[in-house]
């Protein structure tokens, strides 16, 4: 039993405004609310607050708390590390045991050609990785000159210089002088919002020739790599129609590209395989990681390369120089090792896929018919709820993106923990979710939905 400690809630909530700065927040909103809401402990799926409030954490933390709170095994694994070694770079042409290890392990669920692992410490940096790694590698191949990436509008691929750059977020390029030059976007497959109505196989057809037409604009010659998550996260849960990856590849290997899998919160079981490609059936050439690698109880990513790009780095004789302080943290891989194990042994990868996953898509389902849903999907254990303002539309309230906001607040409110990505309410829940809280998550959403009919009317 795990004692859970007394807090002053009121002075940290002080010191919260008076010195932290929390990421991705209005500072300003942080002020005018008196401090955040500070989470003191959990277990299961569920968070507890300082106030006394018990939530269902809907969100898995920020995607990742894939084996749930409150493990004994991943806390014994880290102590024991802590005591035979806290620290060792990768510098200097050393190593650690545990990277070592986790490389292997991981390579190993990639498979195929994808056998080399490079360690960072968030998703972030796994994406800038590929970024140095993607044009080190043309260059080393006496192709400089394909120095271009094509990404996706509304792709979230990190928050550093890089990797939001590679992301398609308007609102995160106006800050910094964002993206850097090189960086193509092209139309996402988002069929709800972008193609109502439209053939999903046609709109497949479609969003991928944008990809091929833009390789063609600015010249084949010229192009890296596409990056994409094989279903966006950040962006609202954006779930391609079939056959779109698949097209998406053959484009790539036509022109030589490389293709990049960003599978920060794809990986590690949340679509019901070990990584989100697999289960789409395409052959990436490199993939990041992160989230789920550790289930959030220690930072750390990674980034999966294939034997191909190695081999060329190999025989350049030069150095790769990039790398972190962190890089292959030996306490963070110990971690992430023990929790692909707890992953393996209780059978959460197939359990996504064949018991929870199908669990949700029907329970989502419920929400169909509700006159403020346009359209309730997931794809494993990630979904959305569109929110729309009249049914069998996808016609938003107001000037839209202000509905999301609205309903995720009664949502938490009643005591579930959801994200709102503009008109929508997105989840992602931990691979260890029973079926009585999946039902608990839908319950509460379609409570919240009515509880919020009167506020988003008044939006239009």
């Amino acid at each position: 039993m795990v004692t859970v400690r007394n807090h002053d809630i009121p002075a940290l909530r002080q010191l919260d405004v008076a010195h932290h700065l929390p990421a991705q927040s209005s500072y300003g909103l942080q002020v005018e609310l008196g401090g955040s809401r500070i989470i003191t402990h959990a277990k299961g799926s569920t968070v507890y607050d300082g106030d006394g409030h018990a939530i269902l954490d809907g969100m898995a933390g920020l995607w990742c708390v894939n084996v749930g709170y409150g493990r004994p095994e991943l806390v014994e694994v880290a102590a024991r590390q802590m005591e035979e070694l806290p620290y060792y770079n990768t510098f200097f042409r050393t190593a650690t045991v545990p990277p070592i290890e986790l490389a292997a392990r991981i390579a190993g669920l990639l498979g195929g050609n994808l056998q080399h692992v490079f360690f960072n410490n968030s998703g972030s940096e796994s994406n800038d990785t590929v970024f140095r790694l993607v044009r080190t590698y043309w260059t080393m191949k006496g192709q400089p000159q394909r120095s271009i990436f094509i990404s996706r509008h509304n792709a979230y691929h990190g928050s550093t210089v890089a990797s939001a750059s590679l992301g398609g977020m308007d609102y995160m390029h106006v800050q910094g002088g964002l993206p850097i030059p090189g960086i193509e976007h092209v139309m996402q497959p988002y069929h709800f919002g972008e193609a109502f109505g439209e053939d999903p196989h046609a709109f497949a057809a479609r969003a991928a020739d944008a990809i091929e037409q833009r390789i063609l604009g600015v010249g084949p010659e010229n192009v890296a790599a596409f990056i994409g998550e094989p279903v966006q996260g950040a962006g609202g849960v954006i779930i391609p129609p079939p056959g779109y990856w698949k097209k998406v590849e053959a484009i790539c290997r036509k022109y030589g590209i490389l293709l990049v899998s960003d599978e920060v919160i794809c990986g590690f079981g949340r679509l019901g395989e070990w990584f989100g490609f697999q289960h789409y059936g395409i052959s990436p050439d490199i993939v990041s990681m992160a989230k789920g690698l550790s289930s959030g109880y220690l930072p750390i990513s990674a980034t999966g390369v294939s034997h191909e790009i190695v081999e060329t780095l190999r025989a350049s004789g030069e150095d790769f120089v990039h790398g972190y302080t962190y890089s292959g943290h030996p306490v963070s891989a110990a971690v992430a090792l023990r929790n692909i194990q707890i992953i393996e042994d209780e059978g959460l990868v197939e359990r996504t896929r064949e018991d929870t996953g199908p669990y949700l898509a029907q329970a989502l389902q419920r929400l169909a018919a509700h006159p403020l849903v346009g359209e309730a999907r997931s794809l494993g254990l990630i979904g959305a709820v569109e929110i729309v303002a009249e049914k069998g539309t996808n016609r938003r309230h107001g000037k839209g993106g202000q509905a999301g906001p609205i309903v995720r607040d009664a949502c938490i409110a009643r005591g579930l923990m959801v994200r709102a990505i503009r008109d929508s309410i997105v989840m992602s829940p931990p691979l260890v979710i029973t079926h009585a809280e999946i039902d608990r998550i839908v319950d509460t959403i379609a409570a919240a939905l009515d509880a919020s009919a009167g506020a988003l009317a008044a939006l239009d």
